[in-house]
């Protein structure tokens, strides 16, 4: 991780192949394919994210291999569910490059695994990280505006987009507020 308790690129993947095992056992074709696909559809193809091969997943014992079924499934050990929860736990960061976003979309499809109290987390860090984000953009229109020239109107488009996300996690947090009630 980073100082900052945020992923690098190959937790990043390392957290999705976790989760997606939570989910169901697989064979280590479909886990690596999955993941590939989802990480390219995010961000597109990237060299960043062909970090440690998921064969080492096996090697640190958070995955074990059922031998007995037709296809060979990887499976989440007890040690791969105390990762995933340790890495769906780190912070998020403002979502201004690819590999943010993608961390943000992992988190997002795998939310539904974490604890409450994870979850509850990782929509307030959203809600807090668009506010910030949201706060910045208005406080450029303000400083930076020029009547010539498309700056304002790819701004306004930032302004509207960020405004639109941000209500969207404080939905969610709120939703999360009642369930919990």
């Amino acid at each position: 991780m980073y100082r900052d308790n945020t992923l690098v690129p190959a937790e990043a993947t390392r957290l999705l192949a976790l989760g997606l095992l939570m989910e169901k056992p697989m064979s280590y074709a479909m886990l690596a394919q999955t993941v590939r696909g989802f990480t390219s559809l995010v961000v597109g193809p990237s060299l960043d994210l062909i970090g440690t091969p998921l064969e080492v997943l096996k090697v640190e014992g958070l995955v074990s291999l059922d031998k007995a079924s037709e296809t060979e499934t990887l499976s989440l050990t007890d040690a791969g569910q105390e990762e995933f929860s340790y890495l769906m736990g780190s912070n998020l960061r403002a979502p201004v490059t690819d590999m943010s976003k993608l961390i943000i979309a992992i988190k997002m499809r795998l939310l539904h695994l974490a604890d409450q109290t994870t979850q509850t987390m990782q929509v307030n860090l959203l809600v807090d990280i668009y506010e910030r984000q949201l706060n910045r953009l208005l406080e450029l229109k303000q400083g930076y505006s020029t009547t010539e020239g498309q700056f304002d109107s790819w701004l306004d488009l930032d302004i509207k987009h960020t405004t639109e996300q941000l209500k969207t996690y404080e939905n969610m947090a709120e939703d999360m507020a009642k369930s919990v009630a």
